[in-house]
């Protein structure tokens, strides 16, 4: 577990708890919480994003602090890619799609200028960040 593992556990305990009149924005910052399905557990497991839209499409990213894995909660999506996410007081059932690299190219600058850490994250690690587009689940 990471030093900071606990904020994300507090932060989702927050905006979980309480419907998600709390925890929806950090630092002016729209938040999500993301729930997959934990992919040797099966268990569902929230975690509270910052946000990017993109006319119908949610977008987050799998910086995980510019370490060199990719975090859980992109792992679970590779697993599989039908998750939820709760905004605010709403709760929508999503399906994932990993950014292809023309997508992520076009993003990437504009996620750099939404969110100013991304761009160190991107330099600590060699690993290409995933950039993660959540889609409305029509069914």
């Amino acid at each position: 577990m990471g030093k900071w593992d606990w904020v994300g556990r507090l932060h989702t305990a927050i905006y979980d708890r309480s419907g998600g009149r709390l925890g929806a924005t950090l630092a002016g910052k729209p938040m999500l919480l993301l729930t997959t399905t934990g992919r040797r557990s099966q268990q569902p497991r929230k975690t509270p994003l910052l946000y990017y839209r993109d006319a119908e499409t949610w977008v987050v990213v799998g910086s995980n602090g510019g370490q060199d894995s990719d975090p859980a909660w992109c792992q679970n999506l590779r697993a599989d890619p039908n998750a939820s996410v709760q905004i605010g007081r709403e709760h929508i059932r999503v399906r994932a799609e990993f950014a292809a690299p023309a997508e992520r190219a076009r993003l990437w600058p504009l996620l750099e200028a939404y969110n100013a850490p991304y761009r160190a994250y991107a330099r600590k690690t060699s690993r290409s960040i995933p950039v993660v587009l959540l889609r409305r689940d029509p069914t």
